[in-house]
């Protein structure tokens, strides 16, 4: 089994992990408190997926294209310092994580609670994701559209 990259503090949290917990709290001041202006989410996701290693920035924009053309009533914003989608009440439906940012094998498409792919009692929520192809393009499309419906 091979091992992993990523530095481990005792039994804490990751270098990855914490740097992803601080880039959510700064998305949380960015949004603001009581009237404060929010931040431009379609800027904060283009700027992550400008920060991705080609193959993942490659996977990302497309992604990004499937998702605002399958449900242009989702709102692009970051979540985690990744490229997301929430829905009217801000609640992340389905999201992208880049394999770079835990040095994982693979990109990951993930969807939340949010998301309405609800099949009996198991179904899955996160795909991985490591290339791009008209087969992948129209499960992402059918995934994004069961998310919304």
């Amino acid at each position: 089994m091979p091992t992993k990259n990523t530095t481990r503090e005792s039994a804490g949290f990751t270098a990855e992990e914490r740097a992803a917990m601080k880039e959510r709290a700064a998305e949380l001041r960015a949004e603001g408190k009581k009237g404060a202006k929010k931040a431009d989410g379609l800027t904060a996701v283009l700027d992550a997926i400008a920060a991705m290693a080609p193959e993942d920035r490659a996977l990302a924009e497309r992604v990004h294209v499937a998702v605002t053309a399958t449900a242009p009533e989702l709102s692009p914003k970051t979540w985690y310092g990744m490229p997301a989608y929430a829905d009217a009440d801000g609640k992340v439906v389905v999201f992208f994580q880049d394999a770079g940012k835990f040095k994982a094998r693979y990109s990951t498409l993930g969807f939340n609670d949010a998301a309405t792919l609800d099949d009996g009692d198991f179904w899955p929520t996160s795909f991985a994701l490591r290339g791009w192809s008209p087969e992948v393009e129209k499960k992402v499309v059918g995934l994004v559209a069961a998310a919304i419906s």
